[in-house]
């Protein structure tokens, strides 16, 4: 072989080699952005199932943030509230990192220290959330990143037409154009509410997943998440986590 040839292919060679680990440079980069949203309100923070959101949450994020069984770590994670004292209130935030570094207890605690128990809010405002959201997004340049929202919320909005729960006056439009993939995870609600977000919330891209309260306090079921080990040894929950929470949702046009 030439000494021509020789050069040409260890040149070939390198070309390809680089390729590839810049490709698996730009895979191994995190894209999901993480918004999670804890109703504050006194009708869900009066409920039994407050407290159980919390300890799940901590061990949600504490598995997320660590990419523990397999679970996608966000790019970037903010932390704010459902509802407020008035609607159309904007709420504080919390990134990243102020959740990063910590235990699931010292998670918790934080958890608790936003969201104190004792101080519940009159509104649950989740349109208010979701522009919070979108304007999140837009500020930090994060358009185009696939987006998963959780809410730990019993779904019911304040808005009420004719004497009844109007769920047509959720509006996700904000969401519509931030990404390819946004993801509404509505967790600690009822069958029936569960049934009016897929069925009456209008969107054309939105996916909306929802589980109930009933199912999601089984996370810490002693068949899940098994006493004595590490939570990293938690191969169990991270399965129930992935089928329960984590479900790859579907789309759904609702006009």
């Amino acid at each position: 072989m030439s000494k021509i040839k020789i050069i040409y292919w260890l040149c070939l060679g390198l070309l390809v080699l680089s390729l590839g680990c810049g490709s698996y440079d730009n895979a191994a980069k995190p894209r999901l952005c993480m918004f999670v949203g804890v109703d504050i309100s006194g009708s869900f923070m009066s409920r039994p199932y407050f407290d159980d959101s919390i300890d799940f949450l901590a061990h949600y994020l504490y598995s997320h943030l660590n990419g523990l069984g397999g679970l996608e770590v966000p790019h970037v994670l903010f932390v704010g509230s459902i509802g407020g004292a008035k609607p159309n209130e904007p709420k504080t935030f919390y990134p990243k990192q102020s959740f990063e570094s910590k235990s699931v207890p010292e998670i918790a605690d934080k958890l608790r220290e936003i969201f104190p128990k004792e101080a519940p809010n009159p509104f649950t405002d989740y349109n208010a959330f979701f522009e919070q959201v979108a304007l999140t997004v837009k500020n930090k340049n994060l358009v185009l990143r696939p987006i998963s929202i959780v809410m730990l919320s019993d779904g019911v909005p304040d808005v009420k037409k004719q004497g009844k729960t109007d769920f047509r006056s959720i509006k996700v439009k904000p969401l519509e154009t931030l990404a390819r993939s946004v993801t509404i995870r509505l967790l600690y609600t009822d069958a029936v509410v569960g049934k009016n977000w897929q069925t009456k919330v209008k969107r054309t891209r939105v996916k909306i997943w929802t589980q109930d309260a009933g199912v999601l306090v089984f996370w810490k079921d002693p068949k899940i998440l098994t006493p004595g080990k590490s939570l990293e040894e938690q191969t169990k929950f991270f399965a129930w986590m992935q089928d329960n929470v984590d479900f790859g949702v579907r789309g759904r046009r609702v006009d």
